[in-house]
């Protein structure tokens, strides 16, 4: 899943891409470097980001979206946890939504119901903006699994077939940085849920402690973290630099296959 941030104010790529021309562009390098789907966000959801209005999320996404839906072969998702956003996205050709917050909202259970498109469902406490002072569990993994389960079960209640749902454990998302270790080196806890899994670890803070590194270096890093998230059932990585992970998750997919066979 390649990222498409076109927000002035996210951690590794603000700015960058506010221009629907430039987003565009990089999209659709992002598919020629072997993306399988892009992820397009109008609304930073950083440490500490404040929310976007609707309206304005809208300005910035859906010029992006209508010129990607005819012009890419992969299906475009829509990072957004807005029922307006997601309705105007999937209106204009979006095909998922990735909701950080887990259908939180009822309305936006109901837009995806209705439109019957596949969700991200993620696992995070507060807000971006509260975050950070959420992240005390007595059982990290338990706690974890135990709260996903209650949204797979919150999203049927609101009319959404088990097929339509994956999941991802938040890395980053109310998680200290040794807490998001543990998460990822126990990833294959998450397959006893039943559903597809997304991992988003690229340029986070995580891989910054570790190698006391800015964002836009933390390039092998993400490299280390996609291919153990690999090698522990992630069917879904979510990344900035898609060539390099691109290669990353061949070599780790043929070193995997080797080994069952």
């Amino acid at each position: 899943m390649g990222i498409l941030n076109v927000t002035p104010d996210s951690f590794s790529d603000g700015g960058r891409f506010l221009d629907a021309r430039r987003a565009v562009t990089h999209a659709l390098r992002m598919e020629r470097e072997g993306a399988d789907l892009i992820d397009v966000g109008g609304e930073s959801t950083r440490p500490g980001a404040r929310p976007v209005p609707a309206a304005e999320e809208i300005r910035r996404v859906l010029p992006v979206v209508e010129r990607l839906a005819g012009r890419l072969k992969i299906p475009i998702s829509v990072d957004t946890c807005k029922p307006e956003v997601a309705r105007a996205a999937l209106k204009a050709g979006a095909g998922l939504v990735n909701d950080v917050t887990g259908l939180r909202d009822r309305e936006m259970a109901e837009v995806v119901a209705e439109a019957g498109v596949p969700v991200i469902l993620m696992h995070m406490r507060g807000t971006p903006r509260t975050m950070k002072h959420l992240s005390r569990y007595r059982r990290l993994l338990p706690e974890v699994l135990s709260e996903l389960r209650r949204m797979i079960e919150r999203a049927a209640a609101r009319g959404m077939r088990r097929q339509q749902i994956l999941l991802d454990p938040g890395i980053g998302f109310a998680k200290t940085p040794q807490q998001n270790l543990v998460l990822l080196n126990e990833l294959q806890r998450f397959r006893a849920l039943g559903h597809p899994i997304v991992v988003g670890p690229s340029r986070k803070s995580f891989i910054g402690q570790v190698l006391a590194l800015p964002p836009q270096e933390r390039g092998w890093g993400t490299a280390a973290a996609v291919a153990l998230a690999v090698a522990r059932g992630a069917d879904i990585v979510r990344v900035h630099d898609v060539g390099p992970m691109r290669q990353v998750i061949a070599v780790t997919e043929a070193i995997l296959r080797a080994g069952r066979s």
